[in-house]
């Protein structure tokens, strides 16, 4: 009897509890409450990862932009962290003096706009041919695009100064003068690595622009073809105009870089006066030397205000273009 009666009483709780699980109410409620607990989880996980991100990027430019304008008493002062007590303009006064640093930020900006557009010229070029026309020993040369990505440029430094200290084509200048160039000391070896695909990350712009050609529809082409456009008038005003997100892209990219470059500046010995992130690193000396001051936590002060008006053109050409340049990248097949 008493087991008959504990045996009615599990099925009643059982009865009830489906009927309690069954209800739409209680379902709903779950599923919202897993939800919610999942994107806050989520959430937390994504907050963590963009300010650690954050701290690790920004941490020191804000630590360079701050120290910029501490004065004498804020730089000795072990109160003083992040924010000036005392702050001042002299740092940057100093800076912009001995950087000259109208005329030589005018000829920086100029020389990394001229190989910017090179780049973007013979890169977007070669990045069409590959997406676009079967030739021989194509995957080899694709192989070497991408081999230009991988190799660091320092493993080839010693032929390239070699190259260009003893600057020949083929034998025909030594032929014609009696002795080979030396173009060090100049901007040339930059011009003509550019002019041939060979310039800073331009096999990654070749990739980037062969990414985005291969995703536009040949029926773009096939169209132009039927109508009379011959192979130049196609690219130049049809499929130029179509990749102008990853235009952008690589300009913004070669810009930046080429502004940014010590590496080639240093090797090829190129002018300070052209390359204003070269012109940084030797700031602090020229102060020590001409104004007789030898504390290296004081010339690093001078040296911040330096590089924050270095990065100044990059930063304003980046806010005006940063809905292209994100465009771009979404499109140029390099997300992730």
């Amino acid at each position: 009897m008493e087991k008959t009666k504990e045996r009615f009483s599990l099925k009643g709780a059982k009865a009830k509890y489906d009927v309690f699980m069954s209800d739409t109410q209680f379902v709903n409620d779950r599923k919202r409450w897993a939800s919610n607990i999942k994107a806050f989880i989520l959430g937390l996980f994504k907050a963590i990862i963009i300010i650690g991100t954050c701290y690790v990027v920004l941490g020191p430019v804000i630590g360079i932009v701050a120290r910029s304008f501490f004065s004498d008493a804020d730089n000795y002062n072990t109160m003083v962290y992040m924010i000036p007590q005392e702050p001042t303009l002299e740092r940057y006064d100093v800076a912009i003096k001995f950087l000259d640093y109208l005329p030589t930020a005018g000829k920086s900006i100029l020389y990394s706009v001229s190989l910017m557009l090179i780049q973007v010229m013979i890169c977007s070029m070669v990045g069409y041919g590959f997406a676009r026309y079967k030739f021989p020993l194509k995957g080899l040369l694709f192989a070497c695009v991408v081999v230009m990505i991988v190799i660091p440029t320092h493993t080839i430094m010693l032929p390239l100064y070699m190259t260009f200290a003893n600057f020949d084509v083929f034998g025909i200048i030594k032929l014609i003068k009696g002795s080979t160039v030396n173009l060090l000391s100049t901007p040339v070896p930059v011009y003509i690595m550019t002019l041939f695909g060979c310039g800073l990350r331009s096999g990654l712009y070749i990739y980037i622009f062969n990414q985005f050609f291969r995703g536009l529809p040949k029926e773009i082409e096939e169209a132009a073809f039927v109508d009379g456009a011959g192979t130049w008038y196609t690219y130049f005003r049809i499929m130029l105009i179509n990749a102008m997100p990853s235009v952008i892209t690589v300009a913004i990219f070669s810009m930046v870089w080429q502004y940014n470059d010590t590496f080639m500046a240093k090797l090829f010995l190129v002018s300070d006066d052209l390359v204003i992130s070269k012109k940084i690193g030797g700031i602090a000396d020229s102060i020590s030397t001409s104004m007789k001051e030898y504390d290296p936590k004081i010339l690093e002060l001078y040296t911040n205000a330096g590089i924050v008006l270095m990065m100044l053109p990059i930063i304003i050409i980046y806010i005006a273009l940063q809905k292209h340049f994100i465009e771009g990248v979404e499109r140029s097949g390099i997300v992730g």
